[in-house]
């Protein structure tokens, strides 16, 4: 929705998701459709680290070069707390990211109950991944709630999928046209 928003308003958009479809990213969608098998945190926060470096290099970075808003769904902050909630330091991961990785202008945090969000999963496809257990989901929350800085925006997304457009259209605008009242 956002997407299309922006670009109805003539501003360039670059559409972007982690894990990619590179080589990282098919390792990571195996892990999330057959569960981890033998594969350490580590070696998972490396293979993310890896498909992320490439996403940098191939693709956010062009796209920052010709000036395009890149809206990303999932970026390092969600690694931070996935692998964060597996044991390892989320602030570590964070600063590794950042060696590398552009601090986005805006990372919208989207919090709702980990119950709602499995429910909102088992109505929209069949099964889970390995990411997606009770348990594992409050961790994960809690490490995202955990998250701050003036580019950090915590988003209730227990709202219904308008209500949360327009917060998100409305503080993108801010951000790529100051001074616009929304």
């Amino acid at each position: 929705m956002l997407a299309d928003f922006l670009n109805e308003r003539g501003t360039a958009v670059t559409r972007l998701r982690e894990p990619t479809d590179g080589p990282w990213g098919r390792k990571i969608r195996e892990i999330l459709k057959n569960g981890r098998g033998g594969v350490t945190p580590e070696q998972e926060l490396t293979w993310f680290v890896n498909d992320r470096r490439e996403d940098v290099e191939n693709n956010i970075l062009p796209a920052l070069r010709k000036n395009n808003v890149v809206l990303l769904d999932r970026y390092y902050y969600s690694t931070a707390a996935y692998q964060g909630a597996l044991g390892i330091d989320p602030a570590k991961i964070i600063a590794a990211n950042e060696q590398f990785a552009p601090v986005p202008d805006r990372a919208f945090i989207f919090i709702a109950p980990p119950e709602t969000c499995l429910d909102r999963i088992g109505l929209s496809r069949e099964g889970y991944s390995s990411f997606e257990k009770l348990e594992y989901l409050r961790r994960v929350q809690d490490i995202f709630v955990s998250f701050s800085g003036s580019h950090i925006q915590q988003v209730d997304s227990t709202r219904t999928p308008e209500e949360v457009h327009t917060i998100l259209r409305d503080e993108v605008l801010r951000l790529i046209e100051p001074g616009v009242q929304t």
